[in-house]
């Protein structure tokens, strides 16, 4: 999976809504009840039908055929190969290591920005963020000039860590941390800090009484961030992709190797199957930890808990944080930025706008003017069906067919990209759906990815609208629609805004599929990063860098843009 991450939220802990829960299809008078709901949800579900089950099927059931019939036994025969279980072996550790690690480095920070106010404070939180938005291309380059061969390790002390775990796990870190900080620090700044002081006063020690009260109501969003960042691990790919080399290999790469490389769409059937499972079980485990998040907790306005750092300790943390923040977030990102100027001035984004008939048939700047335009595209359409699907899932009585829906909508986390893109061309290459020559492909996969960020973002928002306020405007004569354009519209509006960036962010790091669909006249910026870190020499290596800076600058601004339509009823992120 390459930046297809869900959304994550502070802890939803509103009261349920007060109406009676429904039974589900089988109760008198559902079906005419939610006769507007299911026509909201129409539109989403023919779309992930057409451009995702169908593709993912399509390839899968190619994999597992042979002579005109099913080879059910091909799944035990892959699992016997020591070298699939070793990739296995290897996706799962790395993913755990990388969770652990994320968490001890990331919950202080966590803690800082929930409950210390020093200035700087809102920058420091943008900057944490960055990395986040981020493509994991951008990322795997920026820790190659860090740490990789002739980078700035390598100069200094002749310390190479790209052909080690380790390059991989601070990659992991990097673009994790600020899924901890967010999701664990938007519910430690809300909560009262007067039940821990009480626990105090009542002779429990500092550690005794963060551990008694703090820490059981933290739980859940600790939980809750750890199967998230376990999820973005487990399916690494444009991280391992770069930094891993021959040596390492999660199931999204040898996804990835057995397709693009070896043509064994068998193997990658079975893989696919193994990581669909795996993932569906991480995200019912994290559906189930948010459904926890819903117990009373007694929450405070976040404004009022922090205060100015007091004492040696407490600044000392602080500093700790900030200088994390700056070798493990900044220096990568630093060290990119001078790659791409590699003593020769602008020489290297110079020959960006040179065609050498190699690695592209265009000027490889011409990838930018492609990436912005598939982004827009793709944010249209995810907005327009991840919107639907938001408004459709807005009451909390949902039943099971709605609940159903409701993952129908996370499914592209728990499938290969891969083999998301792959199945674009195996699959829609026929009429009435013969679009496997069309520029429309590239957005449409990258929509995949930005409809659950656009569904977790507006979500929260639209079930905080106060239901009376659309009953007040049926009494007064406006239609549903009308009701729903005058009181819900007006509330949700940042909110969307803020959604549309995201699946604008999203979709112009995607890589995983539109590696396969990408027509090399039109490369995307990830896709051309990648073609240029994969052949040999200096200058083909400074132009990787200076396309990845302007792709870092690009989701940079849109992540500031998105801080300043950022309000506390949209969520953290």
């Amino acid at each position: 999976m390459d930046l297809a991450r869900t959304e994550v939220t502070p802890p939803d802990v509103s009261p349920p809504d007060a109406s009676p829960p429904e039974a589900g299809p089988s109760r008198p008078g559902w079906w005419r009840r939610n006769a507007a709901r299911l026509g909201l949800m129409a539109v989403p579900a023919a779309f992930f039908a057409v451009f995702f089950a169908y593709p993912v099927a399509a390839i899968v059931a190619r994999g597992l055929k042979a002579d005109g019939g099913w080879q059910p036994g091909r799944i035990v025969d892959v699992l016997a190969q020591s070298d699939i279980r070793q990739v296995l072996w290897f996706t799962t550790w790395q993913a755990l290591l990388s969770t652990a690690l994320t968490l001890v480095i990331a919950l202080p920070g966590a803690y800082v920005l929930a409950r210390f106010d020093f200035p700087g404070r809102q920058v420091l939180r943008a900057v944490i963020t960055v990395p986040f938005v981020l493509p994991t291309v951008v990322v795997g380059t920026a820790f190659m000039a860090l740490v990789g061969r002739g980078g700035l390790l390598d100069e200094l002390w002749g310390v190479r860590l790209d052909t080690t775990v380790w390059a991989i796990l601070l990659a992991h870190v990097f673009f994790n941390y600020a899924v901890v900080v967010r999701t664990v620090g938007g519910l430690w700044a809300q909560l009262d800090p007067r039940q821990e002081e009480a626990a105090r006063m009542l002779g429990a020690s500092r550690l005794t009484a963060w551990r008694t009260v703090t820490l059981p109501a933290l739980a859940p969003a600790v939980a809750a961030a750890a199967l998230m960042v376990f999820l973005f691990t487990f399916t690494s790919f444009g991280v391992v992709q770069i930094l891993g080399g021959p040596a390492f290999s999660t199931l999204e790469v040898e996804i990835y190797r057995q397709t693009a490389d070896l043509f064994d769409l068998s193997t990658a059937a079975v893989l696919t199957l193994i990581q669909f499972v795996a993932v569906a079980a991480i995200l019912a485990l994290h559906a189930w930890t948010v459904r926890r998040r819903e117990t009373a907790l007694r929450l405070v306005d976040a404004s009022v808990t922090a205060r100015r750092p007091r004492g040696a300790g407490q600044w000392a943390l602080l500093g700790g944080v900030v200088a994390t923040v700056a070798v493990l977030l900044l220096l990568p990102l630093a060290v990119l930025v001078q790659r791409s100027f590699g003593g020769v001035g602008l020489a290297y984004y110079r020959a960006l706008t040179e065609a050498d008939g190699g690695v592209f048939l265009v000027a490889p700047i011409e990838a930018i003017g492609n990436s912005l335009r598939y982004a827009v595209t793709a944010t249209v359409i995810a907005v327009v069906i991840g919107g639907l699907a938001a408004v459709a899932l807005t009451r909390r009585d949902a039943g099971r067919l709605v609940r159903g829906f409701d993952a129908l909508l996370m499914l592209p986390l728990g499938v290969s990209a891969v083999t998301v893109g792959f199945g674009f061309l195996i699959a829609l290459d026929e009429p009435p759906l013969d679009l496997r020559a069309s520029w429309i492909l590239v957005p449409l996969a990258q929509a995949l990815v930005g409809v659950p960020f656009v569904v977790r973002t507006m979500l929260p928002v639209l079930r905080a609208v106060d239901v009376r306020l659309r009953e007040a405007a049926s009494v007064l004569g406006a239609s549903p629609w009308r009701a729903w354009r005058e009181v819900d519209l007006p509330l949700v509006r940042r909110a969307l805004l803020i959604a549309a960036g995201f699946a604008f962010a999203v979709s112009l790091g995607e890589f995983g599929a539109t590696v396969f669909i990408a027509r090399p006249d039109n490369p995307t910026l990830p896709v051309a990063v990648a073609r240029l870190l994969g052949r040999p020499g200096d200058l083909n290596y400074g132009q990787a860098m200076a396309l990845s800076t302007i792709l870092m600058i690009v989701c940079a601004v849109a992540l500031l843009v998105l801080e300043r339509l950022r309000t506390d009823r949209t969520g953290e992120f």
